[in-house]
């Protein structure tokens, strides 16, 4: 490969998911926007003479004018002694499916140890000689998205062994609104470890902030913790990740409707994986309507929901998305299946976060009667964000 191009050392099953792992989106966000990665001069001299570990994955890149820089090569480039690796659900080259297992590997001779395998914590021992992490990954502000489970546990491992975490902050696609029920203890998973909505509406060096000052890491311990702010962002910036932020969130439109139709995940019903319009179609053999669509293994879902099977349903490619989450779509699902008591999955609460949900859903509640019963934790919330937040 050329100089500069991100490569593995770690055997791929084929060479096509590594190229699709680096497809780019069309960059329609301001170029005045500066992800913290990018912001050398406040960071670099922190980690000069200093054993360095970065958790990352494929988004944790610099963009120049001609290509994307992955930050390791950078760090390394400039002399930074990066001696470890730490890589989230999807693995570092952001190829995996979801759920799927993820084995350690190597990079340049530097260990890649998965954080999606055996293990979903960062160790003690894996930290112990290093004197700063580094938490560079792309979210979307999603509670039920894992990156920041594998933020949490960084942060209780780094607080346990005293090194300092530098979060790398990066723009929230979702940002410009806070919606969904509060997360209750009895439904905490690492699909969802904190009080909070399902869209928080704050970046993910915010949320670290949050976490720390909430005091919500085990036996309330506190890390050193810094974040470098992105420049020239605020949270109704319109903004559209370079790279995927994972395998089946492959545009803006995706990540939008990703919040609402994400519920639908924990039901019979497709949302389009093993499609090209993964999260922003649905559909079930119940189904009528004159849209259909067949999924059939491909990247990022090698064994998808309803494989092989015709599904109606509905076409929200050119759906416009509304500052809220859509329950809509769940409602008329549950109303079209035919076998209820199958409809939804055991692990449907652990992903809304509520025990009612479901059970208004049911009951047959109106979108806004099930909305209502939000409010008043999300006013509660919304004072509590309102201590962390830094744009």
């Amino acid at each position: 490969m050329k100089k500069g191009k991100f490569k593995l050392n770690i055997l791929s099953k084929n060479t096509l998911l590594f190229a699709l792992a680096f497809i780019i989106i069309p960059n329609i966000y301001s170029q005045d926007i500066i992800p913290g990665s990018e912001r050398f001069d406040l960071y670099i001299d922190k980690l000069i003479n200093k054993k360095v570990a970065v958790i990352a994955n494929n988004t944790s890149v610099i963009r120049t004018k001609n290509k994307n820089i992955h930050l390791i090569d950078t760090l390394l480039d400039k002399g930074i002694n990066v001696v470890k690796i730490f890589s989230p659900e999807h693995g570092f080259l952001g190829d995996k499916d979801d759920g799927e297992k993820i084995e350690n590997g190597l990079y340049k001779s530097i260990e890649v140890i998965s954080l999606y395998g055996k293990n979903r914590k960062v160790n003690d021992s894996d930290i112990n000689d290093i004197d700063i992490l580094i938490f560079d990954i792309q979210d979307v502000g999603v509670r039920f998205y894992t990156y920041l489970s594998t933020l949490h546990y960084a942060m209780e491992a780094a607080s346990r062994t005293n090194k300092k975490l530098l979060i790398l902050d990066r723009p929230n696609p979702n940002s410009f609104y806070i919606d969904g029920p509060i997360l209750e203890d009895n439904n905490k998973s690492f699909i969802g470890l904190h009080p909070v909505p399902i869209v928080y509406g704050m970046t993910i060096g915010e949320y670290g902030q949050m976490i720390n000052g909430e005091r919500w890491l085990e036996n309330n311990l506190i890390v050193d913790l810094e974040v470098i702010k992105i420049e020239n962002y605020n949270h109704n910036s319109r903004y559209e990740p370079p790279i995927r932020p994972s395998p089946n969130l492959p545009n803006l439109q995706s990540i939008y409707l990703y919040p609402s139709l994400a519920f639908l995940e924990k039901t019979e019903v497709s949302v389009g994986r093993g499609t090209k319009n993964q999260f922003q179609v649905y559909g079930h053999p119940d189904f009528e309507g004159s849209f259909s669509f067949i999924p059939r293994p491909n990247f990022g879902s090698q064994f998808p929901k309803l494989n092989g099977v015709k599904s109606s349903g509905e076409d929200l490619r050119i759906y416009r998305t509304k500052k809220k989450i859509e329950l809509k779509w769940l409602i008329k699902s549950y109303n079209q299946i035919i076998d209820k008591n199958n409809f939804f999955r055991s692990d449907f609460d652990k992903l809304s976060g509520s025990s009612n949900l479901k059970k208004q859903i049911i009951d047959g509640l109106s979108e806004s009667e099930i909305r209502n019963s939000w409010n008043n934790d999300l006013e509660k919330f919304k004072k509590i964000r309102e201590k962390y937040l830094l744009y």
